[in-house]
């Protein structure tokens, strides 16, 4: 079952810039940034900015939807029954979840993420 979005996420070119931006320009408040990956809270949900990805223009694929679940591998069966085509396959992720990726009819990237908080929180103080 979903039960919200965690967050957006959008590649960038500099994250540098991008954090400039977002923080101190448009004013969102930094969660955390890595060397390749920053957060911002809005409201509740997640704006990210990564630097791995094409910046091709259309941009495809982007931005990238994630969307929290509360059992990663049962929601991927049900959909994969549902006939879902998953581009990536569940698998963990180092900042403490498990994520999978599918399209939606359009092709549009929705990422499916299961939260290990206790992972998630010792990452982010460690960034």
């Amino acid at each position: 079952m979903i039960t919200h979005i965690w967050s957006i996420t959008l590649t960038v070119s500099d994250l540098s810039q991008a954090v400039e931006f977002y923080e101190n320009i448009l004013g969102l408040s930094k969660k955390y940034q890595f060397k390749d990956y920053a957060g911002f809270n809005c409201g509740g949900i997640e704006i990210g900015m990564k630097t791995w990805g094409e910046l091709e223009n259309p941009r495809q694929g982007e931005p990238c939807i994630d969307l929290a679940v509360k059992n990663l591998d049962d929601e991927c069966r049900r959909l994969a029954a549902a006939g879902v085509n998953f581009i990536k396959q569940p698998q963990d992720a180092l900042w403490g979840a498990r994520i999978a990726l599918l399209q939606d009819p359009d092709g549009n990237i929705l990422q499916l993420t299961e939260i290990d908080w206790n992972k998630y929180f010792t990452v982010s103080r460690s960034g």
